[in-house]
Formats: C-alpha cells, sequence, structure tokens
C-alpha cells in the first residue's frame, strides 16, 4: 500500500529535477560566434644553408717560394687584382731556354728550305734524282714539326711563367690566407678563398604536399609567392627580400623532399658564406573560414568544434584545417559559412544540451585573438 503513493512521489520528484536541469542549462550562457570568410595569410620558415652567390679556392698552379702576399685576410678585392707572387727565376730561365730552342729550330726550318729549293733546281737539271727531292721535302717537314713542338713549349713556359702571379678571378672578399711569405708552395696548394657577397642564395627543403601547394599557387600569384624573407642566427630579419627562383627537377626518395633555392641581395654583406638561417615562406589565403583554436577540441586525433543549430542545441562536428595561424585555425572542411559554434566553455557542454546562445562577433575575435 505504501508503494504506491512512493512511486508517484518518485516519479515527481525526478522529473522535478529533470526540468530544473533543464531550466538550469536554459539559463547559462554559452559564447557564441558566426562563421565569416576572411582574406588572411600565413608563414613557415625553412631552416636554409646559405651560400656566396660565388665562392671559390685559390689554388697556386706552379711550385716555387711564395715571394710576396699584396692583400690581407678579409679584404675587398677587385677582378684582376694582384693577390700573391710566387718566386719567378726558375721560370725565367727555362722560358729563356724554350726561346733559344725556338730560334734554333726556325733556323733549322730555314735551312731545309733551302736545301729543298736547290734539291729542285738540280733536279730540274737532271744532277740529283727526285728521290733526293722527297729527301729533302721530307727532312724540310720535320723542321718545321720541331719549330711548331719548340713554339708550344715556349708558349706553355709563358702560361707557367704568368701563373706565379695570382689575380683575383672576379670582386669578392678574401678569407684566411694559411701561407707565409717564404712558404714552399707546390702545385694546387690553397693559397685562399675568395667569396663574391653582394648577393647570396639560401638552399632549403619543402615537403612534395607543400611543393604541390606552392606550384598551385604561383600559377595565381606568381611574384608574392616568389617573395621570401630571410631569418637569420640572431632571430632577426634580413632587410631585404629575397625570391624564390629555381626548384630542383627531382624529389629526394628518402627524406620526400625538394629543394628550393631563393636568392638575397647582400649589400652591406652581412650574411656570409655558410651562415645558418630560415627561409619565411609566406602564404596568402582569400575568402577562407577560420576559427579559434580555443573553440576546438580532440578526439583520437580528430579536431571537433561544437555547432549550434536553431534550436540552439549542441552538435559535435568534425572539422579538418588547412593552416594554423596564432590562436586560429583556417579550416577546409567541416563547416559553413554562416553557422554558429561554440566560442569557449566547450568543457561544460555536451552534443545535444540546449543552451542560451551569447552572440559574439568573428571580427572582433579575431582583432582580440590577434592582439595576444
Amino acid at each position: 500500500m505504501k508503494l504506491i503513493y512512493i512511486i508517484p512521489l518518485f516519479i515527481l520528484f525526478f522529473g522535478s529535477c529533470k526540468n530544473d536541469e533543464e531550466q538550469s542549462q536554459l539559463n547559462d550562457s554559452f559564447p557564441v560566434t558566426t562563421l565569416i570568410k576572411i582574406d588572411t595569410s600565413t608563414h613557415t620558415d625553412y631552416v636554409a644553408d646559405i651560400h656566396a652567390i660565388q665562392n671559390i679556392e685559390i689554388r697556386a698552379r706552379v711550385a716555387g717560394y711564395l715571394e710576396k702576399i699584396y692583400i690581407d685576410e678579409g679584404a675587398h678585392v677587385n677582378q684582376g687584382q694582384l693577390l700573391f707572387s710566387i718566386n719567378n727565376k726558375e721560370y725565367l730561365e727555362e722560358l729563356a731556354k724554350a726561346k733559344a730552342l725556338y730560334k734554333s729550330s726556325v733556323a733549322d726550318v730555314d735551312a731545309a728550305e733551302l736545301e729543298l729549293k736547290n734539291a729542285n733546281q738540280l733536279a730540274e737539271k737532271k744532277i740529283i734524282s727526285n728521290t733526293e727531292v722527297a729527301l729533302a721535302k721530307n727532312k724540310l717537314e720535320a723542321q718545321k714539326a720541331k719549330m711548331d713542338e719548340a713554339q708550344a713549349h715556349q708558349s706553355y713556359v709563358q702560361i707557367k711563367l704568368s701563373n706565379t702571379e695570382i689575380k683575383a678571378p672576379f670582386k669578392g672578399v678574401l678569407n684566411r690566407i694559411p701561407h707565409k711569405v717564404g712558404s714552399l708552395i707546390d702545385e694546387g696548394t690553397l693559397l685562399t678563398t675568395l667569396s663574391e657577397y653582394d648577393e647570396v642564395y639560401a638552399y632549403f627543403d619543402v615537403s612534395e604536399k607543400e611543393y604541390l601547394r606552392y606550384a598551385k599557387t604561383i600559377k595565381s600569384d606568381s611574384v608574392r609567392s616568389r617573395e621570401v624573407s630571410l631569418i637569420l642566427a640572431d632571430g632577426s630579419e634580413h632587410p631585404y627580400k629575397g625570391k624564390i627562383e629555381t626548384v630542383e627537377a627531382v624529389i629526394d626518395a628518402s627524406t620526400g623532399n625538394i629543394a628550393f633555392r631563393a636568392k638575397f641581395p647582400n649589400p652591406e654583406k652581412i650574411v656570409k658564406h655558410g651562415a645558418s638561417g630560415k627561409v619565411r615562406l609566406n602564404k596568402k589565403f582569400t575568402d577562407v573560414i577560420v576559427i579559434p583554436q580555443k573553440s576546438t577540441f580532440e578526439i583520437q586525433d580528430k579536431l571537433y568544434v561544437y555547432v549550434i543549430d536553431n534550436n540552439n542545441k549542441i552538435q559535435q562536428r568534425n572539422i579538418e584545417y588547412l593552416a594554423r595561424l596564432p590562436h586560429l585555425f583556417i579550416i577546409s572542411k567541416g563547416v559553413n559559412v554562416g553557422e554558429k559554434i561554440l566560442y569557449e566553455g566547450i568543457q561544460n557542454v555536451r552534443p545535444d544540451m540546449v543552451i542560451k546562445p551569447q552572440e559574439h562577433k568573428m571580427k572582433d575575435i579575431i582583432i582580440e585573438l590577434g592582439s595576444k
């Protein structure tokens, strides 16, 4: 008999609790915002290898004692400027000998030509046979060959003599000079290195996916897509913008990356060959939906957001993002313009919950997050 009275009271009690809970939910205000499309941009930094536009080793082409050094380490030199000289007495003597041999061979040729002329005259008078004429011709040809050989040797010695003076092949800055005056230099000895710093190359690798995205972007905005910045080792930005010039033809099978090369002006010669830095590639996005990162949550490596329907009921929605901005995601899939999402308080709600929305303009949210 008592059970009959208890059951209605039980139902009445829990029904009252449920109504109170629903009423409490309706009285709870949660910030929401309506999705819009905006134009924005972001950037990605890539570790870069920096090279001087020209960087060569200057080596001795002849052996001998280093006689004089005309410049100092770190000096700026012009094209054709004399840098080093190697003692040339030995090569001067060798050249004098080569010239003498050449003069002798010229005289031998002249003598052989006279012999041939006399042989032709005697043959016409039937004094000697045609065989002796042929021998005279062969002797002349042999002497001419010796003369050509002597001339080539003379030119070779002249080149060796000229190589005792080492000049700058282009304008640039000299590096360390390891050998001092009086050092015995062998052929091929490294004397210094020369770098031209008016412009520098920055080589960096990007993934295949990023490369394909870049290739599509450059079709519509070639100038802006090629422009890049250089971030130096101390975190400062190089004052001159660079330009992507080339992309390698092959993707590295081991890394899945492809190499880019950008060129940067360097008139103050601040950036040096072998320096470290990062290339900053800017990316422009037009008419994209952005969502505050605080409005999202992850479940098993998937990203979700709470969408508010026309009845103010919360629905969980899976989304995908195209790029990450500071405090924002650029969305590629999952939501549409005009839909409302829960801006804050995702930890205090659950799917199918009805809330009282408190509207916040997305433009104001973007400004607020951008100021942080």
